[in-house]
């Protein structure tokens, strides 16, 4: 058998089992759907409607919530997105993956108006109204953040509207987009999350942030507050916040880019199937590590 049919191989198992639960082994869950009103690629007011894809766990009582935001043009319940959503389930989380106007990137006011269309606490429209009314959730136990590129920004900024917002844990997160900069609204205290509650992880390739691991170690720094030596491949703190840079020599398909938690290609094409270094595995990069650092901010 190649080399390459076994990777194949390893990461059509890695998506079947994010499929099937992806968390603690035995736990049963329920899946449910949902929808709230969005904003536009442009932000504005939240007039769109969008869908809400979300699994709980089926065992009685209460628990904290999960919300998860995928990068830009991407499917809201997509393979990764579903990966963390029924992982969190599995560890007793009210678990969604939250649809929004993905096709477009923009600047701060816009980014702030998409996330604060999810996160608004006091519009009985917003997504985290709709996932903290359900039966099961209980939000004074804590909600927790994540998210991919895009996302992943409107994850950093839930707290500016939802202070029961506890911890975020972004990929491809950084302060500049290409031609778009950020540091105003994401850089470490110009947003309510503080840097201490903040897991972010990019690729050393990030071509959004440079392409480089220099220009995305200074990127992450500005993000997350947390400074390390040039040349250093992760930067936390002791409760296990700050920063960490996935390596070329870690991934399936050699490069650590901007969507390195995908196998078999950049962002780009239609085929995606997860890395399983990413998607199973327990190095410091991977999902389980960084959801399960999530789990510290929660009560049960």
């Amino acid at each position: 058998m190649t080399m390459s049919i076994m990777r194949r191989l390893a990461a059509a198992t890695a998506f079947l089992l994010s499929v099937l639960g992806g968390g603690a082994a035995g736990a049963q869950t329920t899946s449910f759907a949902a929808a709230y009103n969005g904003a536009g690629t442009a932000g504005g007011s939240c007039t769109s409607s969008f869908n809400i894809s979300a699994v709980e766990p089926s065992a009685s009582g209460t628990y904290p919530v999960f919300i998860y935001l995928v990068g830009t043009s991407e499917t809201y319940n997509n393979a990764a997105a579903m990966a963390a959503v029924n992982a969190m389930a599995a560890k007793g989380y009210v678990a969604a993956t939250v649809e929004y106007a993905s096709s477009q990137f923009g600047t701060c006011p816009v980014l702030s108006a998409k996330s604060s269309c999810v996160f608004n606490p006091n519009s009985a429209t917003s997504a985290v109204a709709q996932l903290c009314s359900r039966a099961k959730a209980d939000c004074s136990k804590g909600i927790v953040v994540g998210g991919f590129s895009q996302g992943s920004i409107l994850a950093l900024l839930a707290k500016n509207f939802d202070a029961r917002v506890q911890a975020a844990y972004g990929m491809g997160m950084g302060n500049v987009y290409a031609t778009y900069n950020l540091s105003s609204c994401v850089s470490d205290g110009n947003r309510s999350l503080p840097g201490d509650r903040l897991r972010a992880v990019d690729g050393e390739r990030d071509n959004f942030a440079g392409g480089a691991q220099a220009p995305v170690q200074s990127s992450l720094q500005n993000v997350t507050g947390l400074t390390c030596p040039a040349g250093s491949y992760a930067c936390l703190s002791a409760n296990g916040s700050g920063w960490i840079i996935a390596k070329n020599s870690q991934m399936a398909d050699g490069s650590a880019d901007h969507c390195y938690m995908r196998a078999w290609g950049d962002c780009v094409g239609s085929q995606y199937s997860l890395d399983a270094g990413w998607n199973t595995g327990t190095a410091s990069w991977s999902r389980e590590a960084n959801l399960q650092w999530l789990t510290r901010f929660t009560t049960k």
